[in-house]
């Protein structure tokens, strides 16, 4: 009888094992000899792709790389390490957050031992809220994740502020806007190559997230970006862009939230938004459906909130 529940039981971990489905593999393209794109799919969390959706970056220095962005979980943390690991020899030695979402900063546990570097209301709000954003990560993918853990940078640089640093012979702008897509965003400009890592302050060809956006500083700083001038720029989500579709993304914000203030102003309700702002270019996003309503709530209360 022994024998037979032992069989059983190592029947059901293997059954168990086997509903758990291999992460998809990492879309790795070279910018440049030192630069690589990481690049995550593009699906909204859940069980087919274990919650991976993020766009992360190696950056190879002289003694060491730097990764931004880590992903949702111990385990896409480690399935991005092993993505890094097939390109260098070099240790990671320096993550940088580009925000407190739990898609871009639950993975750095998954790297023990290495510098995090955020902004300050970044670390803040992964304090805040990296518990919320595990049951998020787990609700989406329908299992536990308990070896995953908030992991707060070491190093943070304050709000609209921009900050010459160097790390492992690598020149870099660390750039922390005042709000955008959060309110602890920070962008990575690297000078030598021309390359911008803009997090979910930029995204391609999907619908940008406004939970936690400050619309209005959100489209300030998609105006302000184009200082920059950038050959590639790396989004938090989708295939690389160039400055002509920034500004693209910026004209839609734009656009969008400039209707949004009219209706109110006029008297309108939100419910009037879809009737009278075009949203023709929004719904040829990924994830329209999914995400627009929210949008357009969270944009309403902001301006109702400015104009109180």
């Amino acid at each position: 009888m022994k024998r037979i529940i032992l069989l059983l039981l190592g029947v059901a971990v293997l059954a168990g094992a086997a509903l758990v489905k291999p992460i998809p593999a990492v879309k790795t393209v070279k910018v440049n000899d030192r630069i690589y794109a990481l690049l995550g799919p593009t699906e909204l969390p859940n069980a087919h792709n274990a919650g991976y959706m993020v766009n992360s970056t190696l950056i190879l220095g002289d003694k060491g790389a730097i990764l931004i962005d880590t992903g949702f979980s111990d385990e896409i943390g480690a399935h991005i390490r092993n993505a890094a690991e097939k390109i260098t020899k070099l240790p990671i030695t320096h993550v940088i957050n580009t925000h407190h979402h739990g898609d871009h900063t639950l993975g750095n546990i998954a790297f023990p031992g290495v510098e995090i570097i955020s902004s300050e209301n970044c670390k803040k709000l992964v304090e805040d809220t990296g518990a919320d954003w595990i049951v998020i990560a787990e609700n989406a993918i329908g299992r536990k994740l308990p070896n995953t853990k908030p992991v707060p940078a070491s190093r943070t640089y304050a709000s609209q502020t921009h900050t010459p640093i160097e790390i492992n012979g690598v020149k870099m702008e660390l750039w922390v806007p005042q709000a955008a897509h959060t309110k602890g965003d920070l962008l990575v400009w690297l000078p030598d190559d021309k390359v911008l890592i803009a997090g979910d302050v930029l995204v391609n060809t999907v619908t940008p997230a406004f939970r936690d956006a400050e619309v209005k500083h959100w489209v300030e700083t998609l105006a302000e970006l184009q200082q920059y001038p950038a050959k590639t720029i790396i989004p938090g989500h989708g295939p690389l862009m160039t400055m002509k579709d920034a500004m693209a993304m910026h004209k839609r914000m734009a656009v969008f939230y400039a209707g949004v203030d009219r209706i109110y102003k006029s008297g309108g309700a939100e419910s009037d938004v879809r009737k009278q702002v075009s949203l023709k270019d929004w719904k040829k996003l990924k994830h329209f459906d999914e995400q627009m309503g929210g949008n357009i709530n969270r944009t309403w209360l902001e301006v109702e909130a400015t104009n109180f």
